[in-house]
């Protein structure tokens, strides 16, 4: 409330300025017809100045500062693939029933296009998934995820993340897989009901989890090749990737 009174008050105080100023104009001229043609023409150039302030300019200083907040974030996503993604896909595709047939649409190519990866990724979205939290190493999981609790935390509390929803959608995700399976004393000896219930958050972290990793795939090709001629290397859905040059 104090806060909209101090505005009004400016405003009133910039109106009282300008009204002086046109009595000064006035009273050295004598002349209010003059005073009405400046009054008139100033009041005129109004849209036209709040066109070119806000929707021209702004909109360029916004789109420049989106821009500029955007890679940064990259800059987070890539640390996040670095430290935690890549491994955590590796670990994931071990609990997928179907690893085999997502497997032949996520060995990226040096030769993949725009509209490749844009394919690729509205076909990933409408996938089967099918994760079965027995059929890989949960403990291994566990500990995997428990090990990387304080970087997954830490990239929670960057304020660029909630320009990317997606992302964030993905941490909160892995944020909750690793709460559960922490809060396991033993994830070996489990019920049938809990298995289940595991297997639906790691399918849940797994389907947000590759559509990142492949988004990822697709703005290092554009903006940096050195780095995704190295992500081509480690690829986790490539049987035949190594990080040494052949």
């Amino acid at each position: 409330m104090k806060h909209s009174h101090w505005q009004l008050y400016f405003g009133l105080s910039l109106v009282a300025i300008s009204a002086f100023l046109y009595f000064i104009h006035y009273e050295i001229f004598q002349d209010a017809h003059h005073v009405f043609i400046f009054l008139l023409g100033d009041i005129a150039f109004v849209p036209v100045e709040v066109l070119l302030v806000t929707l021209i300019i702004h909109r360029l200083l916004s789109e420049r500062e989106k821009s500029t907040v955007m890679k940064k974030l990259n800059m987070v996503i890539g640390a996040f693939f670095s430290e935690v993604g890549t491994n955590l896909l590796q670990h994931f595709s071990h609990f997928d029933c179907h690893f085999d047939k997502i497997r032949e649409n996520l060995v990226v190519m040096n030769s993949w296009s725009e509209q490749k990866f844009i394919s690729t990724s509205k076909s990933l979205k409408s996938f089967d998934y099918s994760m079965d939290s027995q059929k890989g190493n949960l403990e291994e999981l566990r500990n995997f995820l428990i090990e990387k609790r304080d970087f997954l935390l830490r990239l929670l509390e960057n304020p660029n993340l909630l320009e990317h929803e997606s992302f964030t959608e993905l941490l909160w995700a892995v944020s909750h897989l690793t709460e559960e399976l922490a809060a396991r004393a033993d994830v070996r000896k489990l019920s049938n009901a809990d298995y289940a219930h595991l297997s639906s958050d790691i399918e849940r972290a797994y389907m947000v989890l590759i559509c990142e990793w492949l988004e990822y795939m697709r703005h290092l090709k554009a903006e940096y090749p050195y780095l995704f001629s190295f992500a081509l290397r480690t690829n986790p859905f490539d049987p035949n990737a190594t990080p040494e040059i052949r």
